[in-house]
């Protein structure tokens, strides 16, 4: 396959940096047109409206729903020729298992692939603990998530990846200063470490909390080299090759159960 047209998404919002920092890095080597969420639709996850308003943007399109709103908008009206969905650069990094199917970033991606478009979806991982999204980006902080996202784009379409796959998750660590050196990448499985916590306050709320993000340096972080979240502690920028929708286990040994269902009642 060759890609010659980018439809370029995010869960930021269209006027986030990040989106513009892979629009203009992209924009030299592909035809880019965003069709990207008017406001920050972050965590979303696959959600789907009945229906979404679209205005002119500079970028290409704004579209006033979620990443998965502008992935179907734009692969069936909007820019049904596009090659490849890129969604990104998301401003903090979707690292784990766990997020992939809450991530808007994402799930861009996963949407693209049940289009058969193959997709990259790019954020940044930004360390900090718990205060990293007070943080306001600019692009050039951005050049190692940009950098990886043109080159996967480029070489692991000439390899036929995606003919294996049907989308690469890549977080890349963020650049500081005037950096130019590329971080070494790594090719990652999503770590399967969680530990979401609930505390309920016995007033009628239940509040969440990850405490990922406070393990996120070298001494702490519960995941062994070849996570994604091992990689981008290290310094590393993780690529996930993963692909949907997801498998049946025939091995579950159900057949007999559902064989023995015909046979019960309400009173079973």
């Amino acid at each position: 396959m060759s890609v010659e047209r980018v439809l370029l998404t995010n869960d930021d919002g269209i006027d986030a940096a990040g989106i513009r920092a892979l629009y203009e890095g992209l924009s030299a080597d592909y035809d880019v047109v965003a069709v990207a969420p008017t406001a920050d639709q972050s965590s979303t996850g696959r959600t789907l409206s009945d229906g979404v308003d679209v205005a002119e943007h500079e970028l290409g399109y704004a579209v006033d729903g979620t990443p998965v709103d502008c992935v179907v908008a734009g692969l069936d009206a909007l820019v049904p020729d596009a090659d490849m969905v890129v969604a990104g650069c998301n401003e903090g990094a979707n690292l784990g298992a766990y997020t992939l199917g809450r991530s808007g970033t994402v799930s861009a991606a996963v949407e693209a692939a049940f289009f058969g478009v193959p997709a990259v979806a790019a954020s940044m991982y930004v360390p900090g603990g718990d205060d990293w999204w007070k943080r306001e980006f600019s692009p050039p902080e951005f050049a190692n998530a940009t950098r990886a996202t043109r080159f996967l784009i480029r070489e692991a379409t000439a390899a036929d990846a995606f003919e294996r796959v049907d989308y690469l998750n890549i977080n890349a660590p963020i650049t500081e200063g005037d950096d130019e050196a590329a971080a070494p990448m790594r090719v990652t499985d999503p770590s399967p470490w969680y530990g979401m916590e609930a505390a309920h306050d016995g007033n009628g709320r239940v509040t969440f909390s990850d405490p990922i993000w406070g393990k996120m340096n070298a001494e702490d972080v519960p995941d062994p080299v070849g996570t994604d979240r091992r990689a981008v502690v290290d310094g590393e920028v993780s690529v996930s090759p993963l692909s949907v929708p997801h498998e049946t286990a025939p091995d579950a040994d159900l057949d007999e159960l559902a064989a023995a269902y015909g046979g019960v009642t309400d009173s079973a």
